[in-house]
Order: structure tokens, then sequence, then C-alpha cells
């Protein structure tokens, strides 16, 4: 088994012609700044969350089986160089780029922060080390996929968003939006990387108030902290300058509560104990 490359926060191994090696690890990264300090067990929810929800959800998919606590086996196929976001809430930077007029919303959409959309909005961005938000126009433009594909992503990402926002419901929480990856394998479009908490916003109903901002329990937590604090503005002034931002710490109750509610994520939306 050969090592390929670590990303934000897999590293991928090379098993054989047809199979890839995912072992989750505890990194962090938040507004594409990796940080030097762990999340205790985020991996090994990551990768049971991955499992969950792969042979969960009522569509193809590249994994093949859970093989360790941190690591997944899954089939090697050409990713599609596009994210496909669905967007379930008025939230995130759907608010920035609304108010600046880069997207448009139908015109009886609620904006007030965390207002529930009408319908789900599928927002793509590309598939890079800085994604940008692209819309049907842009993608075929840039010859991320072409007018088939595109319709079927985004009809399968809302679907599943909706499969997702269902058990999320169940459980008691509020699955604000998605960040779905597909790729082509024998020749037909699979869902493919994995799906956790860091692909996803995850909010408790009974906090649930539009308006403000949410208690999540996802990564949104470590963003939240860094645009309290300054630290947002601070990486965006870096790169308007060319330079590289540089990672804070992260204080130590602010890992400790990303544990926490990984964990309860995980056992409240799948049944099962960590």
């Amino acid at each position: 088994m050969n090592f390929l490359t670590s990303g934000k926060v897999k590293d991928l191994y090379d098993v054989d012609e047809n199979t890839l090696l995912f072992k989750f690890s505890n990194r962090v990264s938040a507004y594409d700044v990796k940080f030097k300090q762990d999340i205790p067990k985020k991996g090994e929810v990551l990768c049971h969350f991955a499992e969950f929800w792969f042979d969960k959800l009522d569509v193809p998919n590249h994994f093949v089986k859970r093989e360790s606590e941190t690591e997944i086996s899954v089939k090697k196929m050409k990713m599609i160089p596009m994210e496909c976001v669905v967007r379930g809430y008025f939230y995130g930077s759907l608010i920035s780029r609304w108010e600046n007029g880069s997207v448009k919303l139908p015109e009886n959409t609620d904006t007030r922060m965390a207002a529930k959309l009408t319908e789900p909005f599928f927002d793509p961005t590309t598939k890079s080390e800085h994604d940008i938000p692209v819309d049907k126009t842009k993608a075929l433009e840039m010859n991320l996929v072409s007018e088939e594909q595109f319709s079927w992503l985004e009809k399968t990402s809302v679907d599943i968003y909706k499969q997702m926002a269902k058990v999320a419901d169940d459980a008691g929480f509020i699955l604000a939006d998605l960040k779905l990856e597909f790729g082509i394998l024998n020749d037909k479009i699979v869902l493919g990387d994995s799906i956790g908490p860091d692909e996803y916003r995850l909010w408790p109903k009974e906090t649930y108030e539009i308006g403000k901002i949410q208690e999540s329990y996802d990564k949104q937590i470590l963003r939240d902290w860094l645009t309290a604090n300054g630290y947002q503005k601070q990486f965006e002034n870096d790169r308007n300058i060319g330079k590289d931002p540089i990672a804070p710490e992260i204080p130590s109750e602010i890992i400790q509560t990303i544990t926490q509610r990984y964990v309860i994520a995980y056992e409240k939306l799948t049944g099962l104990s960590l």
C-alpha cells in the first residue's frame, strides 16, 4: 500500500488498481487555513459518519467498507471538478453574496439570518484550494461538467440533502447545508469523497432561532470563533497582499466543544455509540 497524498483532513493510500484507502485524521482547517492543533476523536467520528451515510443514502457511491476506527476503503474513480453545495437556510457566505448581488434568490425569500429557504438551493463551487461559487453558465464555460451532468448533479444533490435532512430532523437537528462530491465510475456518476460534519452545518432544533448565529454541531464552531476575534478578516487581508495566513492557536475550550459536539451529533443521528 503506497501513500499518495494528504488533504486537509484525510490521508490517501493506493491499495490496488481499483481501491483507495482514506485515513481520517484529527486535523482541522477553516477558511482554507490549516491549524497545528488536532481535534481529539474527530477522525474517528468522520470515519464512522462516512460509513453511516454511504450505507444509509439511496444513491450509488464508491464506499467499499470501513477498515478500522479511522479508515475506509473506496473504489477509485475520476472525480468531477465541481463541489455540489446545497443550502436549505439563509446563512453563511450566502448572506454576503446575496447582499453584494453575486447570487440571486427568489423574490419571496426570507432574508433574515438562518431563515429556511422556500426550496433547497443548489450552489456549486469549483474544487480548488479556494473554492469559487459557480452557476450553471459558469460551470459549463469552465468545462467543469456537461449540461446533462449539471442537471443530474443538481437534482441528485438536492435529493440527497432532503434524505439527510429527514434523518437529522428525526434526531432533533436541522441540516442547514451540505457539500457533496461526485466522480465517474464505470461511465456512471456516483457519490464520492466522504460525508460528515466537515461537509455540513448541523443545528439543534431546540435552540434554533431566526436572526441569530446558530449553535452548531459541526466545524462552524471554529469559524464563528475566528470571525468573532477578527481572524477571518486578517486571513482575507493577508491573502490580498500575497501573504499566507497564519493560523492562531485554538483555545482549549473550543477544541473540547468541537470534540464533544461531533460525538453527540454522531450518536444522536445514528443511534450508535462511538
